[in-house]
């Protein structure tokens, strides 16, 4: 018997090991001493393997922002009141957020895509309004959503990535919006990894010192109420999740299937990849990491990842910021390996063996 979320353990693309050692031994052929271009080289070979091409690209990025508000809000666990939320889909939409500026500049197809606010926004032109509820519940006292609600949210993010397939993107960019989530996406990560709060907590949006402690025990008490149930990652997801959540989670899920390369962002999409690798340990192959984020917990998901993300810039931001910021690099990247001279081109000579 068939459910919703069968699709999520399917097998993803395999990477091209040909053209990996292709192009790892084109790098060692260009004017350069092997190595001297560091984290843009092996950028530059991963992309050719995911992309099955010895001329990599990232021109065409295609980026979705999922958002979605959280009910364990009314533990007072966030800086700022709910209804931001909504009122960043207005400034998304309207050109006056940090990522529609950088999407802007970018070239990139920016997508804005509401899981569930607590306020009913109505109609905002240059929003996709796909529902789930107002909000999640609030993961202190019940489930966060239901296996309906997380069977859609999963399907959202993997919609979302079959329309930049169909626009013919080159890499995928996941970001999130919902006051409260770095609550939830800290008990996920402390759910799968069997880690305790106080390691991957943060400040979020601007917590003290106090509203963190606050903030740790809420988080220690949700852990404790949905112990028995915690089970499977996709139970943890479940229970302690967010819709925006559960939806990154599924477009990395799909990005791997599909063999379409993703650049991670921070803290929230972090533990989203997570989660996803937790379900399917060969998404990690189609997953690249923009930065390490300022919030407490990002390093310890990425060292458990094994992820070496691109820039450490002390952004915290979300909504894909950091890792638009980081595809010029990617962009960067590809041009050396492709356009720049081997040695038996410019007639230099070659490092003596």
């Amino acid at each position: 018997m068939t459910t919703p979320t069968d699709w999520i353990h399917a097998v993803p693309a395999a990477i091209n090991h040909n053209i990996r050692q292709t192009a790892l031994q084109h790098q060692d052929r260009l004017t350069k001493p092997r190595g001297a271009l560091g984290l843009l080289e092996s950028l530059a070979v991963r992309l050719a393997a995911m992309q099955h091409s010895t001329t990599p690209s990232v021109d065409a990025v295609h980026i979705s922002v999922f958002a979605g508000d959280h009910g364990v809000t009314q533990e007072g666990i966030s800086a700022y009141p709910q209804a931001v939320t909504t009122q960043m889909l207005r400034n998304f939409a309207g050109g006056g957020a940090a990522i529609s500026v950088l999407a802007q500049e970018l070239g990139a197809i920016l997508e804005i895509i509401n899981l569930g606010t607590a306020q009913d926004p109505g109609l905002i032109p240059g929003v996709l309004d796909v529902r789930l509820g107002p909000g999640t519940a609030n993961l202190l006292k019940q489930a966060a959503m239901s296996g309906d609600q997380l069977a859609q949210a999963l399907s959202i993010g993997r919609q979302a990535v079959a329309r930049a397939q169909q626009n013919g993107t080159q890499l995928f960019i996941g970001g999130d919006m919902g006051i409260g989530n770095t609550t939830s996406a800290a008990a996920l990560a402390c759910a799968l990894l069997a880690a305790p709060p106080a390691d991957l907590a943060g400040a979020g949006t601007g917590l003290n010192r106090t509203a963190l402690s606050h903030k740790i025990r809420i988080i220690s008490q949700a852990l404790a109420l949905h112990a028995p149930e915690l089970t499977s990652p996709l139970a943890c997801l479940r229970h302690l999740g967010g819709f925006e959540i559960a939806a990154l989670t599924g477009a990395y899920l799909a990005c791997a299937k599909i063999g379409m390369p993703a650049l991670v962002d921070g803290f929230i999409c972090s533990a989203a990849a997570l989660c996803a690798v937790h379900l399917q340990p060969a998404t990690s192959d189609w997953l690249l990491y923009s930065h390490c984020s300022a919030e407490h917990g990002h390093r310890r998901i990425l060292d458990v990842l094994q992820a070496q993300p691109v820039l450490q810039l002390g952004m915290c931001l979300g909504e894909a910021s950091g890792a638009a910021v980081a595809v010029p690099l990617l962009r960067l990247a590809c041009a050396l390996h492709n356009n720049m001279a081997t040695f038996a081109d410019a007639g230099v000579q070659e490092a003596l063996a």
